[in-house]
């Protein structure tokens, strides 16, 4: 299994990289002082200012530099624009704190709180409803404050609070407003009401009717963000906080009822291409900024998802907090009422960012190629594929490159793990002057109702290659009959508990020296009963490792991960790690046990956002009938991570993470 070539690269491992400098350096593309641009490529005419994490790239033949402000600081200039027809304007993204989702505050009338609102999105860049205008800077005063505002914390016993604002010199967002606690009648209670901010938080499903806060400035040309959702009727899951792009939703209903959906937020493209998403990925390149929260659910109704931009979900029966995503602005989670109406905390807003972007330049050589997001790192320029699209070659190359097909999605139902996808690498290898068609197809859905069996992971294509996508995992239909995995992908999804067969496709023999094949790996097996673990899903580097008899399901197996001198984005990532393996117990066990973690490469899922970037989907649990601590998570966005496996058949497992492709050639 594994790696099939004469190529002599080997995979490492054990590294994870947990440092917010480097991540925001290698989520946004190379960084941290000066250009990063290859010398005589294109003439270096723009400002000259520091502050932030820096990044240049292109888009066309302009080329940017970007700021990126996580934490407060100085964006100082400390020379103008020398060339012809460049500007001293600077463009901006300003994104503030998003506000805390809504708690259940003891009793709590029997209904899921709101989630929280998103903090306000202004930027100056044309295209945007409103967009503001130019930005003009200077050496006097010549530096610029950057005030970077922290979410909003989740309510407790007493009600949450608003996001804090976010500010670049004198532009100012306001921060999200926090989604309304769930306390006992009369329903007339204000406290069953969203809270105004830069996107409104989410009202309460106990409310009749409670209406949702209002959002900065809309509706007009200086809104911020739009409303959260009211709740009309009584007894239901909470609204879903106002997100940047658009508004909470609810879903309001009779028990079980479920929560309402966060605001999508806005995607911008201003910090340059991306090779990850946080949050979530927009179109290419960009990311979504300033999602809403999810509303909670009340009893066993789910929690509302967070709209896109790192609004987090709501809670359902028995999970949370969720809080919203770090430097996105997403709203936190509302808390859910389960049976017997015991107080649960909402999930914390998540911080803002700023950035910052000016031209200093224009390219002065024809292209090499073009296609996808270029960026520029250690005299290579590099294109990332994160959707399908079209590398053109205007010359005879020599390239290196990077595949990595999606990965499989868990299995439901007290189910396995996903696999992670294929990957294969190429060196040295001889591109001629052509366009070439890159198809990344997406993720494997989880297993979810009666399908239980995850779908395998698509692949990702180029000139006659294919980085396959990982096999689905595999489920049991809530009894001693599994079924099995599909033994397709560059190995198996994990077993199902009671599955005692594993499943791999071995990888294929490289078709030249310049090309290797990592992948091929088994996924673990699942156990029967009393306890019932599932395996994990393989991953590109390694087997899944099977469900015991005790207290974890199995582990994902490990990605593969480049070697550190010859990393395409100059971090040896692990890439396509498997998920983890749902885990079972039998209904009326309060026992509560471990899901398998996933492998290293996939995306952070699981029971928190916090996980460092490196693992796949985390495994569901399942402990009793209204004990569900957690879900299955998903296989981050670009990473081929496999999708974990849930632990019960009222979820789903977790979905695979989309595939990636980079290619890179001396500048």
């Amino acid at each position: 299994m594994g790696a099939r070539s004469s190529n002599t690269n080997k995979p490492q491992n054990n590294r994870s990289d947990g440092h917010l400098l480097e991540y925001f350096r290698n989520t946004f593309v190379r960084g941290g002082g000066g250009t990063n641009a290859p010398p005589g490529f294109f003439s270096p005419l723009g400002l000259t200012a520091t502050g932030g994490v820096i990044s240049d790239y292109a888009d066309g033949p302009t080329v940017y530099r970007a700021h990126i402000f996580t934490s407060t600081g100085p964006f100082n200039v400390s020379a103008l624009a020398t060339g012809a027809g460049i500007p001293n304007n600077v463009d901006y993204l300003v994104v503030a704190g998003g506000g805390g989702g809504g708690s259940v505050i003891g009793g709590g009338g029997y209904a899921g709180a709101g989630g929280g609102g998103a903090g306000g999105f202004k930027t100056n860049i044309p295209g945007y409803p409103a967009a503001g205008s130019s930005f003009p800077v200077s050496t006097s005063p010549g530096s610029y404050a950057v005030t970077i505002g922290s979410g909003g914390v989740g309510g407790g016993p007493s009600p949450g609070s608003n996001g804090v604002d976010s500010s670049f010199g004198p532009i100012t967002s306001t921060g999200g407003g926090y989604g309304a606690n769930t306390s006992p009648a009369p329903d007339t209670n204000p406290a069953q009401y969203g809270n105004p901010g830069g996107s409104g938080g989410g009202a309460s499903g106990r409310g009749a009717p409670a209406p949702g806060g209002s959002a900065t400035g809309y509706p007009g040309p200086t809104q911020q963000g739009f409303p959260g959702s009211p709740n009309p009727s009584n007894t239901g899951g909470g609204a879903g906080g106002g997100g940047a792009g658009g508004a909470g939703s609810s879903f309001p209903g009779p028990s079980p009822a479920a929560g309402g959906p966060g605001g999508v937020g806005y995607p911008s493209v201003i910090a340059g291409p991306t090779n990850d998403g946080i949050g979530t990925p927009g179109p290419n390149p960009g990311r979504y900024f300033a999602g809403g929260g999810g509303g909670g659910g009340y009893i066993s109704g789910g929690g509302g998802a967070g709209g896109a931009g790192g609004g987090a979900n709501g809670s359902g029966p028995g999970g949370g907090p969720n809080s919203g995503t770090y430097a996105t602005g997403g709203g936190g989670g509302g808390a859910e009422n389960g049976a017997g109406g015991s107080g649960t905390t909402g999930g914390n807003g998540g911080s803002g960012i700023v950035v910052v972007r000016y031209q200093i330049g224009q390219l002065t050589a024809a292209a090499k190629a073009t296609g996808g997001a270029i960026s520029y790192y250690n005299n290579k320029t590099i294109h990332t594929f994160t959707s399908t699209g079209t590398f053109t070659a205007n010359q005879s190359l020599t390239v290196n490159f990077l595949m990595v097909g999606s990965g499989g999605g868990g299995g439901n139902d007290n189910g396995g793990g996903g696999g992670g996808g294929e990957v294969v690498v190429g060196t040295n290898y001889p591109v001629p002057a052509a366009p070439y068609s890159i198809v990344i197809n997406g993720g494997g859905s989880g297993g979810k109702n009666s399908s239980i069996v995850g779908s395998n992971g698509g692949s990702v294509t180029f000139n006659s290659l294919t980085a396959r996508g990982g096999g689905g995992g595999g489920g049991n239909a809530g009894n001693a009959v599994s079924t099995p995995a599909p033994a397709i992908g560059n190995g198996g999804g994990g077993g199902g508990v009671g599955n005692t067969s594993s499943f791999d496709a071995p990888a294929p023999t490289s078709p030249t020296p310049t090309v290797t094949y990592y992948g091929g790996y088994a996924g673990g097996s699942g156990t029967a009963g009393p306890q019932f673990n599932a395996g994990g899903g393989a991953g590109a580097g390694g087997n899944g490792n099977p469900g015991t008899p005790g207290p974890n399901s199995g582990v994902g197996g490990v990605g593969y991960q480049e070697p550190a001198p010859d990393a395409m984005l100059g971090t040896p990532y692990y890439w396509a790690g498997g998920g983890g393996g749902g885990e079972f117990l039998p209904d009326g066990s309060n026992s509560v046990k471990n899901g398998g973690v996933g492998g290293g490469g996939g995306g952070v899922g699981g029971p928190t956002n916090s996980t460092p970037r490196g693992v796949g989907g985390t495994g569901g649990l399942f402990s009793g009938e209204d004990g569900q601590p957690n879900r299955a998570g998903n296989g981050a966005q670009s990473t081929g991570g496999g999708g974990g496996g849930d632990g019960r058949e009222l979820y789903n497992g977790g979905n695979g993470g989309s595939g990636i492709f980079i290619i890179a050639y001396p500048s």
